[in-house]
């Protein structure tokens, strides 16, 4: 196996041209999700004087950096950081995130614990920027969310005697084979964790393969799927509540069909299946909630196509037409509370594209669940789903329409499923305590 110094040369000769490669889509996409040019100062470690003043303001005797990269993640580091606050008063947390969606949710969670958390673009993984990030937080403690890790930043943490923590850390069987190839350059960073809390049974002898010592390795649990802190607040549900509303759909009996965190070429094909059971399903209504919202147009274009003239939730003052109860959720950090409203949950990612998308919130949210052929993103999540009969897989949109339809006319089934579904989720339970635990030390 490679030496850190090899490992780290190595990864460094290679970085400008992946940095070159993937820079003009990094722009095209932090303009399309409202990114702003003055934020790319903080990515190479240099905070507007009012974000330095309010981490220098943070406890400093607990002091924590949380990297999460996007959405998903920050929805992870949000249950997490919510209990280590309540579990420990004199903590303060500094919480990154790569993308502009992401920043605006941590912006949020920031705002909720004024004083204690503070948002920040995270840094380019560059020599020496890592560094300097770590001077200006002074963190007693590095926690990098799921799969994180950054070689440069880990490497300047793990030289200035700072712990790191990788937390809900995950490795599909696809992600585990394509990074065992390159094993022997991987384990010299992976070594450098001070402790690896893991999902599922499976990951810890994925992480042992990959050089991080047995006794470094912690079954915790999945966070995400947790039940602690799934709840939406009620003056959201009742935000959501008023918009179905003032669109015509008013009855809580009214069905809806919910496809969560869609892909390109997905919204169109569920819109027709949308249209086919409608003229079976009396007053069915479509939510469609993209995973980059910034693909609102291309989507109202698309379903134009077919007849369809959704309203945006942007927009939410304008009716529905009569005949057309369709909504593309073009908000950020809502998927979790609209899936309350859904009478079906259909997973996006899952029938055009590989790897799917994550079906534990909607578990949570007890609502059945289907999805397409491809989730192998979330293969141990999708298994236990399956085995207790929480979710139904489908092999293509045929497929699903008549699942759909199976569901929406025989209630009992649908909702002998959301509770399965819900029950499976059970085995995560007080995931994200144990690692807040392993974290403080307790």
């Amino acid at each position: 196996m490679a030496s850190k110094a090899l490992s780290l040369t190595l990864y460094n000769l290679a970085l400008p041209l992946g940095l070159v490669l993937m820079l003009p889509g990094a722009f095209i996409k932090m303009r399309r999700r409202n990114g702003r040019w003055q934020d790319l100062a903080q990515r190479i470690g240099f905070f507007p004087n009012e974000t330095q003043e309010a981490i220098n303001a943070l406890p400093q005797r607990e002091r924590l950096w949380v990297h999460a990269v996007s959405v998903g993640e920050v929805g992870v580091a949000k249950k997490l950081i919510s209990r280590l606050i309540k579990t420990q008063s004199d903590l303060g947390i500094v919480l990154s995130t790569t993308t502009p969606t992401g920043y605006a949710l941590a912006e949020e969670l920031a705002a909720l614990h004024a004083g204690r958390v503070v948002a920040i673009y995270s840094p380019l993984d560059l020599p020496g920027v890592g560094r300097l990030m770590l001077e200006r937080i002074q963190p007693t403690q590095l926690v990098l969310v799921e799969a994180e890790v950054w070689p440069n930043l880990t490497a300047s943490a793990y030289r200035l005697g700072i712990p790191v923590s990788l937390v809900n850390a995950r490795l599909s069987p696809r992600s585990a084979r394509r990074y065992h190839k390159f094993r022997a350059l991987i384990g010299p960073i992976f070594g450098m964790l001070k402790q690896v809390l893991v999902q599922e049974p499976d990951d810890v002898a994925r992480w042992q393969g990959f050089g991080v010592e047995p006794e470094r390795i912690h079954l915790t649990g999945s966070i995400k799927y947790d039940p602690e802190g799934a709840a939406v607040p009620d003056l959201k549900m009742a935000e959501l509540r008023m918009i179905l509303t003032t669109n015509g759909i008013s009855s809580p009996e009214t069905p809806i069909l919910l496809a969560a965190s869609t892909h390109a070429g997905e919204e169109l094909e569920i819109a027709r299946v949308f249209l086919r059971l409608r003229e079976k399903v009396r007053g069915l209504a479509l939510l469609i909630v993209p995973r980059h919202v910034e693909r609102r147009t291309e989507i109202c274009e698309a379903l134009r196509t077919v007849g369809i003239t959704p309203v945006l939730r942007s927009q939410w003052g304008t009716l529905f037409e009569a005949n057309h109860s369709v909504m593309i959720i073009d908000t950020t950090g809502e998927l979790a509370a609209w899936q309350h409203f859904a009478s079906i949950v259909v997973i996006g990612k899952s029938f055009l594209a590989e790897g799917g998308q994550n079906p534990a919130e909607a578990a949570l949210a007890k609502k059945p669940v289907l999805f397409g052929p491809h989730m192998e993103n979330f293969s141990p999540l999708v298994d236990l789903l399956l085995k207790k009969g929480g979710a139904q897989q489908v092999a293509s949109f045929a497929e699903l329409e008549s699942a759909c339809l199976a569901l929406l006319q025989d209630k009992e089934k649908a909702s002998r499923m959301a509770q399965a579904g819900h029950e499976a989720l059970k085995t995560h339970e007080g995931a994200t305590m144990r690692s807040v635990e392993r974290l403080l030390g307790k």
